[in-house]
């Protein structure tokens, strides 16, 4: 008698997740659709820059694929692997997408390259067979249950304290959200997400000393895309490991996670997508956005003073010292973009923080790391507490500037970013007014204005038909 399948609970339940959830929440479809908005935006945004762009299109040069996936803001047509690492990676590379932190960091919005070209790619075959393309609704259900696979895993399952990034649940929530758009049954999608835990993650040393690198910047669209191609494999009956985490020994938690369980803190919903943190104002590892925020209301007082600045005291949380805390030379834009010091250094100086501000042309003033000499970074314990109390879940951050005749500024404190959900209501309309600029820099104006009144609508977005929405896109 053939015995009984049983299948890790975590795997199970992000299966059953997927199959069996409806969506209720208005709240959690008006935050998909600002978030759609704003991740295509700084996707088109990182077209600008030669480094992203080179790593876009097909792995053959001149391929076209037959009803292939659209890359927003190209000509590119491509099978939907390839498609969902090029959205992937230009969505991720200026580091300006939404944000979740916990015991994990993370970008849930990375998982739209995924979903978007796994969308594309049904709706052109439905359409060429005289079928309904999916719908904008699908793309953010789809975004919503992606959002919260990542951010619940995040929640209490730290990749980070055993060296192992954070894409890995961007591989997990591809895999089995994208698999549930191809058509998988529960078990299928069992099989796919087994397979993305036996594929481990990616090594954090490309976001650390003396290794930072470009790679962080296409790392999600790697996972991205991974996750389609496991979800591919699964709908066409490839076979799933029903131990995959918990196996003794070759099971993940023992070989890669140090033994701990890998637990779910709460039940699946919505949760990750309501309380999602938005980056608006800076692309910044979202750790520094507050104390960037405290660098600009600083500007105007010490722009004329900076070389009599003595000292700056910098009090953030545990997690930023952790990861951002920097001292040294710094070699790239990848390694200045995870600087806090740098960041601040930056606001102080320019009164502004922008992309362009991580390219050699600027990094090269020495103001900019005479300042980071004189920063002095220490931790107050109960922003520590308040960044994982989930009542709060705040990322706090103060400045004050100590200068050579003994005066000094007051001390300027910022606990909730712009893009944290107790300002949402002042930051969703700067999500659309930061998307015009983004898309004006890829798309003439008329065009851009076109696409982005559909966004303005809720209704007309969740009806609009997803062929129609990547033709939009192209050049």
């Amino acid at each position: 008698m053939e015995q009984e399948r049983k299948v890790d609970h975590v795997i199970e339940a992000i299966a059953k997740y997927v199959v069996d959830t409806q969506i209720a929440s208005k709240e959690a479809y008006r935050v998909a659709r600002h978030v759609l908005m704003d991740t295509i935006g700084v996707g088109l945004l990182a077209l600008r820059f030669p480094e992203c762009a080179k790593h876009l299109g097909p792995i053959v040069p001149g391929t076209v694929v037959p009803q292939g996936v659209r890359v927003p803001g190209t000509q590119f047509e491509l099978d939907p692997v390839q498609g969902a690492f090029s959205i992937g990676t230009m969505i991720r590379w200026l580091d300006y997408n939404d944000t979740w932190l916990a015991a994990e960091w993370g970008h849930p919005s990375d998982n739209l390259g995924g979903i978007l070209a796994v969308a594309d790619y049904i709706s052109q075959r439905r359409v060429a067979q005289g079928e309904a393309s999916l719908t904008m609704q699908d793309v953010m259900t789809a975004m919503i249950k992606a959002h919260e696979i990542q951010g619940v895993l995040a929640l209490e399952n730290s990749l980070n304290r055993v060296g192992l990034d954070h894409v890995l649940f961007v591989k997990i929530a591809t895999t089995a959200v994208t698999a549930g758009m191809l058509g998988a049954t529960r078990e299928e999608i069992e099989n796919a997400v087994s397979n993305a835990f036996l594929d481990n993650s990616s090594l954090r040393a490309y976001r650390h000393a003396p290794n930072t690198g470009s790679r962080k910047s296409w790392a999600a669209g790697d996972a991205t895309s991974r996750g389609v191609r496991l979800a591919m494999m699964a709908v066409l009956g490839e076979m799933g490991y029903s131990s995959a985490l918990t196996a003794p020994v070759w099971g993940f938690q023992d070989a890669l996670f140090r033994g701990q369980t890998v637990s779910l803190q709460r039940p699946f919903g919505s949760y990750v997508m309501e309380n999602v943190l938005l980056k608006i104002s800076f692309p910044a590892e979202f750790h520094a956005q507050t104390a960037v925020e405290c660098a600009l209301a600083l500007h105007e007082q010490v722009k004329d003073r900076l070389d009599q600045v003595k000292e700056i005291i910098v009090t953030t949380h545990e997690s930023a010292i952790r990861i951002i805390d920097k001292k040294g030379p710094l070699h790239n834009p990848a390694d200045r973009d995870h600087c806090l010091q740098y960041m601040i250094a930056i606001g102080l100086i320019f009164g502004e923080l922008t992309a362009d501000h991580y390219e050699d042309a600027i990094a090269i003033d020495p103001r900019i790391d005479r300042l980071r000499e004189k920063m002095t970074v220490v931790e107050d314990v109960s922003y520590s507490q308040d960044y994982l109390d989930p009542e709060k879940r705040s990322i706090a951050n103060a400045l004050q500037i100590i200068y050579h005749d003994g005066t000094k500024s007051g001390k300027i404190v910022v606990h909730y970013p712009i893009g944290h959900r107790r300002r949402r209501e002042e930051g969703l309309p700067l999500v659309v007014t930061k998307a015009k600029a983004n898309y004006a820099t890829r798309f003439p104006r008329n065009k851009a204005d076109k696409i982005l009144a559909v966004f303005e609508d809720q209704d007309r977005l969740a009806t609009l038909k997803v062929t129609e929405f990547m033709q939009m896109h192209m050049i």
